[in-house]
């Protein structure tokens, strides 16, 4: 049997083409020398500049727009010594995002959201040893930053406030070609092709647009009413599913190989007592919307339509700002399934429709029981955001200047 290190560079250089994730780069350069030297550590196929969106509200010193990929994780222990902690206890396992938006600066977010974990334990490492935890990468997201000119910002790369705030998703045609989809500020679809010198708005939009994403190396628009859409790299927009009314918020999720809608109802909240009487430009300032429920739909290309799924079974949804995913229930350990994780303002609610308290984070929906509450409120989901487990200290080696951490 021949030795791993006398493999043909022409397979390696196969095999690292398919090589999305970068956990999997990881993986791959940790083998051998041979394998090592045959993978860049750092392999970006991300254009370093690109024109802005037309809008109005855009600064002159604007000069244009950086993609930036951050990507989830699922952290877990692969193996316990007898007597230490159980696989299937709380905190077994940690989710986590990370962004490098400047190169070789890392932060870690919230899994759903665009704010930075924190603050971090004492002892929390600043090196991660992956060949002593168990990664899994379940999601990757793009965001789109305005760069401005270096002398009016301390980054070319700009902080969070100046992230364009509509979901992006990325398509790699090969190592050079890509086309990008967003949803422009008049709710039109937006794409942007490598080498092109402006976006191309598509004008078709009977309701604006709530979502995208990239299902099957293909790209698919949702609207406000359910009318679903696959986008062309012609710009031709395609109708796959007819409209599906009733929620007031639509997410696009993939899960084991299907494409699922997630409905968002939602309901309008005061947060004033007593009489109503403000200017018409102030309503906005004391009137919030709440998530009530969910509604889940599979998509049937043959018949073109949402059908509605009662349960998810084993599997969990996550609905975040920038990018939607599923995951196993098994694989999450404490988590059961048949529920979904959002962000947002919500109500607790045992079922009914009149929930009487609300809240602001990261909320939970039960499929099974229509209980919509807290993240707190489940036993063993609130150590799968925050705070990191213990066993990330306990069985990380402190190695300084070696930085291969999940981004490498």
């Amino acid at each position: 049997m021949a030795e791993w290190s006398m493999m043909p560079h022409e397979l390696l250089d196969e095999i690292s083409d398919h090589l999305d994730a970068r956990s999997d780069v990881v993986r791959f350069r940790s083998v051998c020398s041979t394998w090592r030297s045959a993978v860049p550590p750092g392999r970006r196929l991300l254009p370093p500049r690109f024109p802005i969106l037309p809008n109005e509200g855009i600064a002159d010193f604007t000069l244009g727009f950086c993609l930036s990929k951050r990507s989830v994780y699922l952290l877990s222990v692969p193996h316990y010594p007898p007597g230490q902690v159980d696989p299937h206890r709380r905190g077994s396992s940690w989710l986590i995002k990370v962004k490098e938006d400047v190169p070789n600066r890392m932060a870690l977010l919230n899994p759903l959201s665009r704010v930075e974990s924190g603050p971090f334990p004492n002892n929390f490492p600043r090196v991660l040893d992956t060949s002593k935890i168990r990664v899994s990468e379940l999601a990757s997201e793009f965001v789109m930053q305005y760069m401005t000119y270096p002398h009016l910002a301390r980054d070319p790369v700009s902080n969070g406030l100046n992230i364009y705030m509509e979901k992006v998703v990325f398509m790699g045609l090969n190592c050079t070609e890509f086309v990008v989809l967003t949803i422009h500020v008049s709710g039109k679809l937006a794409v942007y092709k490598s080498g092109d010198k402006r976006w191309s708005i598509i004008g078709d939009m009977p309701s604006p647009y709530d979502d995208v994403i990239l299902f099957k190396d293909k790209f698919f628009a949702v609207d406000g009413t359910g009318r679903t859409v696959n986008v062309g790299l012609d710009l031709k927009l395609t109708e796959v599913a007819g409209p599906t009314f009733g929620g007031d918020k639509k997410f696009l999720v993939e899960s084991l190989g299907e494409l699922l809608l997630a409905d968002m109802y939602l309901t309008v909240y005061a947060d004033y007592e007593g009489p109503v009487d403000v200017e018409p430009d102030e309503f906005n300032s004391i009137v919030t919307e709440r998530t009530v429920k969910f509604k889940v739909y599979k998509l049937d290309l043959k018949e073109k339509k949402w059908v509605e799924v009662r349960e998810l079974g084993d599997r969990v949804l996550f609905l975040g700002e920038d990018c939607t995913f599923s995951a196993s229930s098994s694989d999450l350990k404490a988590c059961k399934g048949n529920c979904i994780f959002f962000t947002g303002e919500f109500y607790y609610s045992n079922g009914d429709d009149d929930g009487i308290f609300q809240g602001h984070d990261i909320g939970v929906f039960d499929m099974g029981t229509g209980r919509i509450g807290p993240l707190d409120d489940y036993i063993g989901y609130s150590e799968l955001f925050w705070p990191p487990p213990e066993w990330i200290t306990s069985r990380t080696a402190e190695v300084e200047g070696q930085l291969e951490l999940l981004a490498l």
